[in-house]
């Protein structure tokens, strides 16, 4: 396949506000026709048959097309429910723009799941919604975007919520 210049953006989503906002400002702002858009959810740890989970636990899941992201039972598979909102923004920008969509799963701590996912799949940049934690909770938590922009080579962009 010829590179037609096609980035992969990678957008952390958690299905928060948050992170339709940081969603919706990628598309806005960074994704251009040609790019691969992929969604990146850290599922929290989930009890899972032997097999396939167990290897995806290390790598994650395999990249999943926006049409199956939209199917419940296949998301049902992966301990993830997207909702109708992100669903739809990503559907309308895949339909606005000629981008492919995809999601990657991953279970463990989001710190080092996003890290990991821009090596891997690998991306061209990284947008990621900031909470915008208490003091206290971040510091017993530390904060997902703080670590990421600290930790990866690629560029990474940090969409503040704004309360």
């Amino acid at each position: 396949m010829a590179d037609s210049g096609g980035r992969r953006i990678g957008v952390a989503v958690d299905f928060s506000e948050c992170s339709k906002k940081a969603l919706n400002w990628a598309i806005d702002n960074v994704i251009r026709d040609g790019d691969y858009l992929s969604l990146i959810t850290v599922a929290p740890n989930m009890n899972y048959e032997e097999g396939e989970m167990q290897l995806w636990e290390t790598v994650g899941s395999p990249l999943i097309p926006l049409s199956e992201v939209s199917e419940a039972s296949v998301m049902k598979k992966y301990g993830v429910k997207p909702d109708a909102e992100t669903l739809d923004i990503a559907n309308t920008a895949a339909r606005q723009k000629s981008i492919t969509v995809v999601m990657k799963i991953y279970w463990g701590d989001p710190r080092e799941k996003i890290c990991e996912a821009a090596e891997h799949i690998p991306l061209s940049s990284i947008v990621i919604g900031n909470r915008g934690l208490g003091g206290l909770k971040r510091m017993i938590m530390g904060s997902v975007s703080n670590h990421v922009v600290n930790n990866v080579a690629c560029p990474v962009t940090v969409v503040k919520a704004h309360h």
